[in-house]
């Protein structure tokens, strides 16, 4: 009766996306008596597994890491010419050191920490004036930011109170001037909307009355 190999008696795949064929050919090839014939068909053998493995050769470190995979696979006894150093046991699939968590604590977090960055910026600002544009600038992006947290209330003067706040006093913005200048910019918007309305509606009827001119 034929012998079947079944999976749980062989050995553990190391690399499971390059399948056990592939496993059993880097066994092979650490066992070729040769350094000359275990380079020349590691080099084969490396083709090979670009071809299996698709999302492997577009990776930008591709070379070096199908290498680095066919010495971790032959449990890093394979002695050849390589064009790359051999990784060490260990070092090719440690994981990332953790990223500290950032513990600064935040004021307002509908704000983020972004904008008191530029706060603490734009109150080193030594010319009024430049100090000023700033101000109006970072007020526009808090009321932007208030405005998508609380859409319902949308109140100018909280907002400039709480830049105030952020700023310790030293930043403030004009909330009438800023209003006038909404309501202006509305208007104007206004305007040419209903400036192309009409220059629409007079092309329309300048055109059916050429049309019945024609008839």
């Amino acid at each position: 009766m034929k012998n079947f190999e079944y999976n749980t008696e062989r050995s553990q795949l190391i690399l499971k996306e390059y399948g056990r064929s592939v496993q059993k050919i880097a066994d092979y090839i650490v066992s070729r008596p040769t350094k000359e014939e275990r380079t020349a068909l590691s080099h084969v053998l490396i083709g090979l597994m670009k071809q299996l493995n698709p999302s492997v050769r577009e990776n930008i470190e591709t070379p070096q890491r199908i290498w680095d995979h066919l010495h971790h696979m032959a449990d890093y006894k394979l002695d050849i010419d390589s064009p790359f150093p051999p990784p060490q046991p260990g070092e090719l699939f440690q994981k990332p050191q953790k990223m500290p968590y950032n513990s600064h604590a935040i004021t307002y977090r509908h704000y983020g920490k972004n904008v008191e960055l530029m706060i603490e910026k734009a109150i080193k600002l030594e010319d009024p004036e430049e100090r000023k544009v700033a101000a109006i600038s970072i007020f526009k992006l808090m009321r932007a930011f208030y405005a998508a947290w609380n859409k319902e209330n949308t109140d100018d003067e909280v907002i400039a109170a709480q830049l105030r706040e952020l700023s310790n006093n030293q930043l403030d913005v004009d909330i009438q001037s800023l209003r006038s200048e909404y309501a202006e910019r509305e208007h104007r918007y206004k305007s040419q909307h209903q400036q192309q309305h009409y220059s629409g509606y007079s092309y329309g009827n300048n055109k059916r009355k050429k049309d019945k001119r024609r008839k």
